[in-house]
């Protein structure tokens, strides 16, 4: 009889507040972070979660996210969307209402692009186009409307860390796809034109690589007469990785004016360079930059605590600056000339500073610097509210906190008063006014501990002691602490023992949240402790080559309460706490890895430093077993519940399964890629679990030594494990600073299905592999020959061979089906008046299942398909497939079904297929009637589009013209100052929303 398991699944993960993977965005209020393969939304103020957007199945993590511009016809009320990448390559679009944070957040689309991960993202202005960069240093622009990739650019020839649209001047996006900014680590910056899809200047920024850039538009200024002078300018900042940032710009005029040759045959150059930027001396790489949206304010990171505020001064103010600098020189020379008693007089060819122009360099100033208390990882402004005194920084922390700062508005430029000092005289400092770090430890979750009902879970780190509600996942408790390497719950769960890097034992009540005693237990670190089987005293093992027994006792602490009876009899009640009391010491002659007591209390193993385990009797501590056969230290043990096993995990990374009654070893397993850190037995079984730096949890059968399954999900190496008291579910800790539940579910396993699924797993994405592959390596010859700049976006993945495995398996049947439908007619007309007799052909059982026919069936498969896969699915077709496809889109055309899938379809189809196509002259009859149908149809389809849209300006017509009447009716103004009222409204909303 085949064996079955029950299968564990991930449930929850805590005690992240964010990975340093990816950017963080800030509105605010709310900050939305990376939790390694989750988004995480904050509630900065209150410091509690208000939101998880996980994707089913993504174990990748989160490398970049940017939320998309609101229109600016839009409600305030409309969900907004943020793009999401990951280190597989994916984008995925997210739909979320922050009115409404109860509500969970839905996936909207998924993009596969990308080769390799996603470094970077940037929206257009209007929120229709989005711009991802990859470590490979190609860029992908997709299309949000459409759900398509647009094009690649290939051009870098490293990851590339900024992108920035930047649209044309005079042209619309409908008449202009605009341009791109994009900069690599390959020490290049690029502009591309979005038109042609080719680069159409590389500028050299320097020697190191380019880290970070931010590009802004500068206005034209206006003269004295308020004519403006120019056409303005585009400002692109960028930071190096030796710590210097350069300033260049793109002229508006020369960029309407594109690649004209001049008279000497030599074509214009567009970015050009400005300055370098004066920043705090450091040598640190500024890993990001960034313009406020709305006052003259750039922010940089220029170390890896620090975030530079510089301030942008206007024109004005610096030739007022030199003018009262030239003042007070001027009246310094008079009073030197006084003193020495010399009346000259004055030079008359002293120079007017008034009119020296002012260099953009000279408007820099520092304005504030903002000192976390852990390296930052990135920041993000608070968006801009109107008359606010104060600017909203969110800082995301390496050390998995976030900081929320606010520093004094300098106001806008050109505002009176704006000086680099506040009103009072004082240099503005920014205020840490928020901080999100109780949900989670500032280091690797070390040791992990669960209550005895299995409802409270302990965990402990370098500097802090959590006790976490494990139904709920809240923190309940927070302690502080030493280095804790290990820790366990005391019977009854009202207290918890850790043990430390320093070799003291720490014991804690934990409905106090206090710490009750120290004891300096080693003098060495305490790398294990467990809790004797009748529950009345604990062992400890430590680097300092000992074994210590300890008691619990109640002791009375204090001086205790004094009551007076009414006979004057003085009564002190002293209050019992609970005590650890050292009995025994047991000398070992090595450093003491791990201690474990059997269940049955008979046994004590110790594991040492010399890769053995040490059998003793516990009552007497009498020798036993000595375990070998580990060829490096033995880091954790464990011993069944009917003791009879102990398995013993090393840093050789193989896992020992011992008998306890003779000491023999039943079986070694390689179990991990890397040292196993922690294993442990299931409850009342032999099946156990081993946790691993390789970042894997394996769940073992210790009685046919099987894995039977294989959980990945961690980031960072596995330290801590624990079991719980039912076996239901199972508790890790990482250095990635998480812990994540895995509940044993309902549904059975089967250890052969589970070895084809893994195989059919592996089958499928090394196929994926080849194929993009083999797209790669044609990239890189084209790259290195005459190839082009710009390419289709392709990418086949998993989801998309399925999915054109189901368009095969749907065109096969309905051809099936349509050629014995056309072998029945014709038989019948052959027939003749006979053939009224000759029975129909037996339709197909799925056709009949569904109720449609075969056409329809095919148009079902394909409207389900993804847009996103649409494509890539599409080139899993054979051409004989092909062929077929093109005749049911000719029928569907003729029918007017879904005219715009349609016309999709056929344009991808005639353009990826073409040559095969113009070779094939059977074809010509049935692509001449296909683009007759498909013409028509489209036809009947634009004017009902236009139809619709003349309805629509005409309503809009009249909701304007009824707004500017109650603008008359109630404030008395004319129709003239009502029209340019409501322009400059849709000016200003129009600039906000580019910025």
């Amino acid at each position: 009889m085949v064996r079955s398991y029950m299968r564990h699944g991930p449930t929850q993960a805590f005690g992240i507040v964010c990975s340093p993977t990816a950017n963080a965005s800030y509105d605010g209020r709310l900050a939305y972070v990376a939790g390694w393969e989750d988004v995480l939304v904050w509630d900065v103020k209150r410091g509690e979660m208000v939101s998880m957007w996980h994707a089913t199945g993504v174990t990748s993590p989160i490398t970049a996210l940017s939320p998309a511009p609101t229109p600016e016809a839009s409600a305030s009320t409309a969900p907004q969307t943020f793009a999401v990448a990951y280190t597989n390559g994916s984008i995925r679009l997210w739909s979320w209402d922050p009115e409404t944070p109860s509500v969970e957040a839905t996936e909207v689309v998924t993009f596969n692009g990308h080769k390799k991960g996603v470094t970077s993202l940037s929206w257009d202005a209007d929120g229709a186009r989005l711009a991802s960069g990859g470590t490979e240093g190609e860029v992908v622009v997709w299309d949000r409307v459409a759900e398509v990739g647009l094009f690649r650019l290939r051009g870098h020839r490293g990851p590339v860390t900024s992108i920035t649209f930047v649209p044309h001047p005079h042209l619309p996006s409908t008449a202009h796809a605009g341009y791109l900014v994009t900069t690599s680590k390959d020490t290049y910056l690029k502009l591309w034109d979005l038109s042609t899809q080719h680069c159409v200047q590389t500028v050299v920024v320097g020697r190191g690589e380019v880290t970070s850039a931010a590009v802004q538009e500068e206005l034209p200024e206006e003269d004295e007469e308020g004519d403006k002078e120019g056409e303005g300018r585009w400002l692109i900042l960028t930071g190096s990785g030796d710590g210097e940032v350069k300033a260049w710009t793109i002229e508006k005029a020369a960029l309407a004016d594109g690649l004209k040759e001049n008279d000497k045959g030599e074509l214009p150059t567009l970015v050009h360079p400005l300055c370098t930027v004066p920043l705090p001396s450091s040598t640190h790489a500024v890993t990001q930059l960034a313009f406020h949206p709305t006052l003259p304010l750039v922010l940089a990171q220029t170390s890896d605590k620090t975030t530079a505020v510089l301030r942008v001064r206007s024109e004005e103010e610096v030739q007022a600056k030199r003018v009262r600098r030239q003042k007070r020189e001027r009246e310094k020379s008079k009073k030197k000339k006084a003193t020495a008693g010399t009346e000259e007089e004055a030079d008359g060819n002293e120079k007017d500073v008034t009119n020296e122009p002012v260099a953009w360099l000279d408007r820099i100033t520092t304005w504030c610097v903002v000192k976390a208390n852990a390296k930052v990882k990135s920041f993000s402004l608070a968006r801009d509210e109107p008359n606010s005194k104060t600017v909203g920084l969110l800082l995301a922390l390496a050390n998995n906190s976030l900081e929320a700062y606010t520093f004094p508005s300098p106001g806008l430029t050109g505002a009176k008063g704006s000086k680099s000092k506040l009103a009072d005289g004082t240099i503005p400092e920014p205020v840490k006014v928020h901080s999100v770090e109780l949900p989670g430890h500032r280091q690797d979750v070390r040791a992990l501990a669960v209550s005895s009902d299995d409802q409270v879970l302990a965990s402990a780190a370098s500097g802090t002691l959590k006790v976490w509600n494990l139904r709920t996942t809240t923190c309940l408790r927070t302690m502080e602490c030493g280095y804790a390497l290990c820790c366990t719950f005391l019977p009854g769960d009202r207290h918890v023992v850790v043990g430390t890097k320093a070799g003291e034992l720490l014991l804690y009540d934990v409905a106090a949240s206090t710490l009750l005693a120290r004891y300096e237990a080693h003098k060495g670190p305490v790398w294990s402790i467990n809790v004797r089987p009748d529950g009345r005293g604990l062992v400890s093992g430590s680097a300092d080559k000992d074994v210590k027994f300890w008691d619990f006792e109640m002791r009375e602490e204090g001086e205790g309460e004094r009551v007076v009876s009414r006979l004057g009899v003085e009564t002190v009640y002293k209050t019992k706490q609970l005590a650890l009391v050292h009995v025994r010491t047991l000398k070992m002659t090595d450093d003491v890895l791990a201690v474990k007591y059997s269940p049955d209390g008979k046994y004590l193993a110790v594991s040492l430093l010399d890769s053995t385990v040490k059998i003793f009797f516990q009552d007497s501590l009498k020798f036993f077993l000595s375990l070998y056969g580990h060829k490096l230290p033995v880091l954790a043990l464990d011993i069944s519940s009917d003791s009879k096993l102990i398995v013993t995990c090393s840093a050789d990374k193989n896992v020992k399964i011992w008998g306890l009654d003779f000491g023999d070893c039943h079986r070694s397993l390689f179990a991990h890629d890397d040292s196993v850190m922690q294993v442990a037995f299931e409850k009342n079984s032999h099946h156990f679990w081993t946790a691993g730096k390789d970042r894997l949890l394996k769940y073992w059968d210790g009685d046919k030594f099987e894995l039977i399954q294989k959980l990945e999900g961690h980031h960072g190496e596995l330290w801590s494990l624990a079991v719980s008291q039912r076996g239901e579910f199972v508790v890790s800790g990482s250095h990635d600073k998480s812990i994540r539940v895995w509940e044993k579910t309902e549904e059975p396993l089967f250890l052969e299905e589970e070895r084809e699924r893994e195989m059919e797993a592996a089958h499928d994405a090394d196929l994926a592999d080849s194929l993009n592959r083999t797209g790669l390596n044609d990239d890189d010859e084209d790259e290195d020959g005459e190839g082009g700049e710009a390419e289709a976006v392709q990418k086949q993945t998993a989801e998309t061979l399925m999915a054109g495995e189901r368009i095969v398996d749907a065109l096969e049947l309905a051809d099936a089906d349509k050629l014995a439908f056309e072998e029945y007619e014709a038989e019948k007309l052959r027939l003749g008046a006979a053939g009224d007799s000759l029975p129909a052909p037996t339709r197909n059982p799925e056709l009949l299942a569904r109720g449609v026919e075969g056409d329809e069936h095919v148009y079902n498969t394909l409207k389900k398909i993804p847009a996103a896969q649409m494509e890539d699915a599409l080139l899993v077709l054979p051409f004989r497939q092909v062929v077929s496809l093109l005749g049911y889109l000719d029928a569907w055309a003729l029918k007017d079904r879904d005219i715009i899938l349609t016309a999709r379809l056929l344009h991808f189809l005639v353009r990826t297929h073409h040559s095969q196509l113009v070779a094939n002259r059977v074809m010509r009859t049935q692509l001449v009637d296909l683009r007759t149908h498909v013409r028509s149809a489209l036809e009947r389809h634009r004017k009902r589009m236009g139809y619709n849209l003349a309805a629509l300006r005409f309503l809009r017509s009249r909701w304007e013209g009824e707004r500017t009447a109650g603008i008359l009716e109630e404030e008395g103004m004319d129709e003239e100052a009502v029209k340019k009222r409501l322009a400059e409204g849709r000016q200003k909303r129009k600039r906000v929303a580019v910025a």
